[in-house]
């Protein structure tokens, strides 16, 4: 099955104030019949890198059978992470960076390998803020959540 995600993630007061993601799902079944679902979640106090990263691996979650997937994401730290196998390297050091730095959201980076798995993923950068319609979309969604009243703890897992 082709699938298209569409992710982005927004903070207020980057670092530590609130933020939320937006994913959207785009298939066409059998028939041709276009479907689409939205997600979004708001979380008190987060970086924009966190919800960027959620937003996509939320989008990767909700896929029931492994699926090639088209993934939009404004987020250079996202997709350089796989187009530019930074990935790659942080895992061979020990999920270290340049200069023996941790990696952050190490967390996150390891759910996102894992919702990977079953999929063929390939990373496609957009710029945001540049009329391209699912990315404002998903845009709207991230600032609402994190705007919202429904805001989650977003838990560091170490």
């Amino acid at each position: 099955m082709e699938i298209s995600i569409y992710t982005d993630g927004a903070a207020r007061g980057n670092p530590d104030g609130p933020g939320g993601y937006g994913t959207i799902l785009v298939f066409v079944d059998s028939k041709g019949q276009t479907h689409m679902r939205e997600y979004s979640q708001g979380y008190k106090k987060t970086t924009n890198n966190r919800m960027e990263l959620l937003a996509v691996i939320v989008g990767l979650e909700k896929l029931t059978k492994p699926c090639n997937v088209k993934l939009y994401s404004d987020s250079q730290y996202v997709v350089k992470a796989f187009n530019d196998h930074w990935i790659d390297g942080w895992i061979k050091k020990g999920w270290k960076r340049g200069k023996n730095e941790p990696v952050k959201n190490v967390d996150l980076w390891k759910r996102l390998l894992e919702a990977m798995k079953p999929h063929q993923v390939e990373f496609i950068w957009v710029k945001g803020h540049n009329g391209h319609e699912m990315n404002e979309r998903c845009d709207v969604l991230a600032t609402a959540a994190a705007d919202g009243s429904d805001l989650l703890d977003d838990v560091v897992q170490e």
